[in-house]
């Protein structure tokens, strides 16, 4: 099934459900990376956080969640339902998240992921450097951890 639209628009709290449910789809739970609900709803609830839902078609595809502060800004989130993956979606939602930190005066970009998680290859093809590491950073279901690396662009 080809993709024929992504629309990226803005949230809000209201939209936690819907977010929850991309999350429960797209982050496997051996890595221990998805957030509850309640955590969710604390950092929209944040000044300086937005979120970006995106739809195909107008189906829930994923969302994106940033929080600035001053002139930098950190993705804290990017998750893409695994129906809708290798469609442009996350591509989109990152191009949005860099477009919307260069109109509100942002000049570098962080996020943190992973070791080892396919989506470094899409923020490396964005123009995010490594910069840092952070050993053990993710515990797993099972207990068992993950590094986390950091990156970081300018805008």
């Amino acid at each position: 099934m080809a993709t024929r639209q992504i629309l990226l628009r803005a949230g809000d709290a209201r939209d936690v459900a819907l977010v929850d449910t991309l999350m429960i789809a797209a982050f496997d739970p051996r890595y221990g990376e998805a957030w509850t609900r309640n955590q969710c709803l604390g950092v929209i609830a944040m000044p300086g956080v937005r979120l970006t839902l995106a739809f195909v078609d107008d189906a829930p595809a994923g969302f994106a969640m940033v929080r600035s502060v001053a002139d930098e800004a950190e993705l804290l989130l990017l998750a893409v339902d695994p129906a809708y993956r290798r469609r442009g979606v996350a591509t989109a939602l990152l191009r949005g998240v860099i477009a919307d930190a260069g109109v509100a005066g942002v000049t570098d970009l962080h996020l943190e992921v992973r070791a080892g998680n396919d989506a470094v290859a899409l923020y490396v093809a964005q123009g995010f450097a490594k910069v840092g590491e952070r050993r053990g950073y993710y515990r797993g279901k099972t207990g068992q951890s993950f590094d986390a690396h950091t990156y970081r662009r300018g805008v």
